[in-house]
């Protein structure tokens, strides 16, 4: 796919913690950006001035449709993404993740896209599992309405490449962490929490035993990998491909690093360890992380005047 300055992207969910990163990074590669986000989680001073921004919303497709036109791709980011979210509103988080995709995929379609990046959710997706790291030929174990929603999703992706040829690739995020990441509320991400709370003196708020495990990717190492799966000549069949560190780090060890008192508080539904397998990142996209846990807390801290 070949880029100049004129060619046209779309970012659904572009005001977003990840999407407004994406944003920027594409932004700075000289496409013509489109933002469509409905400014439901989304923040609208977080998107870059220079990408054009569109205030609606993926369930409807009518409004969102004639955005499409003379598209090259689109990076569908969209969503609900929380899991406790999804168990207690499963209705309204399948009328985003689901219905909102198919939206996109069909407003794709009708447009000639030609590249549909999908963002999907390994961290969720996979659930338990027995082996790890976990790879992507695994059959997936998902354990809430979020995880069923998001790989609905990428299934959708591969017979939208199946049937109607557009090339779709869906990349599976870890824990995704890094600046402008959510803070607040019951389903903050356990970095920007941790960190909230260390801003406000009071302790760090661990669920269970915080001995659970997650693998942790850096936000900017994100939006890489879409800017890869954007160009790569060796994706658009529907493939489905981690995006992590390949590490594991367990909620305690995040507490460490970030430093003070600590809470346990109720444990909640979620898997117990996880952590990927990215040698198909690297073998298909070219990709593997650059910024390290340590390294981004560093950072994470050092901006927030923490150290």
């Amino acid at each position: 796919m070949k880029k100049t300055g004129k060619t046209k992207v779309i970012v659904t969910g572009g005001a977003g913690f990840i999407g407004s990163h994406l944003v920027e990074a594409l932004v700075q590669e000289g496409y013509e950006v489109h933002v469509i986000d409905n400014l439901s989680k989304g923040k609208r001073e977080q998107v870059n001035p220079q990408a054009v921004f569109h205030q609606a919303d993926v369930r409807n497709q009518a409004e969102i449709k004639p955005i499409f036109a003379g598209a090259e791709a689109v990076f569908h980011l969209a969503a609900i993404p929380q899991v406790e979210y999804s168990i207690q509103h499963p209705i309204e988080t399948n009328d985003v993740n689901v219905n909102g995709t198919l939206n996109v995929l069909m407003a794709a379609k009708d447009a000639g896209v030609k590249r549909i990046v999908y963002s999907a959710s390994g961290g969720s997706v996979y659930g338990d599992q027995d082996v790890f790291p976990v790879h992507e030929k695994m059959l997936p174990k998902p354990k809430s309405p979020y995880a069923i929603q998001k790989y609905i999703g990428e299934h959708f992706c591969r017979i939208w490449s199946e049937i109607h040829g557009v090339e779709t690739v869906s990349l599976r995020y870890f824990n995704v962490y890094g600046p402008g990441a959510h803070e607040n509320g019951a389903y903050a991400l356990v970095t920007a929490l941790f960190l909230k709370q260390k801003r406000e003196g009071v302790p760090l708020t661990i669920t269970g035993d915080g001995k659970q495990t997650r693998d942790f990717v850096h936000v900017s190492d994100v939006a890489w990998a879409n800017l890869l799966a954007l160009t790569s000549k060796k994706v658009g069949r529907g493939e489905v491909i981690n995006i992590g560190s390949g590490k594991e780090s367990s909620v305690l060890q995040i507490a460490e690093m970030i430093g003070g008192t600590v809470v346990h508080i109720a444990p909640r539904i979620e898997p117990r360890r996880s952590f990927s397998d990215i040698t198909l990142a690297k073998k298909l996209l070219g990709w593997e992380p650059k910024i390290s846990l340590e390294k981004g807390i560093r950072e994470l801290k050092k901006l927030q005047g923490l150290n």
